[in-house]
């Protein structure tokens, strides 16, 4: 380095003042003390905190009605992907709503198996005298 390059970094005010300088460093470690404490209190230091990796798979309850629900909520059934579900809603549509659950086998690519599988998720169906009724009316289902 040249002598006028060291002279001008000598020279160089810094960017805080001293006082300035002591509240930053001060500020900054009541930051880490905090962090360092929530840490603790939630189980850190015991190994308490949850990894997700360990943590045991919860599964969430729901049911779809078969002749209201849309293709994308019929597709979140078990083994039930977005082609089976749109053939659900195109039979629906074509053929009329189902009746009761075992209509479905109605549909091309729906066994028994699947039928069993996808079974727990479905809503209890409305009696089919109600269908027909609405149906014929051209009311909405209850």
């Amino acid at each position: 380095m040249s002598q006028a390059t060291r002279q001008r970094f000598r020279s160089a005010p810094w960017l805080l003042r001293r006082a300035d300088q002591a509240a930053v460093g001060t500020l900054t470690l009541i930051a880490l003390v905090a962090v360092a404490g929530y840490w603790t209190v939630q189980g850190g230091g015991r190994g308490g905190m949850i990894e997700i990796d360990r943590a045991e798979p919860r599964h969430a309850a729901f049911e779809v009605d078969l002749n209201a629900a849309t293709w994308p909520e019929l597709a979140q059934l078990p083994d039930v992907g977005e082609v089976l579900a749109k053939r659900i809603v195109e039979s629906r549509e074509t053929e009329g709503p189902f009746l009761d659950h075992d209509g479905l086998r109605r549909v091309r690519g729906i066994g028994p198996k699947t039928l069993n599988r996808i079974r727990p998720y479905l809503r209890p169906m409305a009696s089919s005298e109600t269908i027909v009724d609405a149906q014929s009316k051209r009311e909405p289902i209850p």
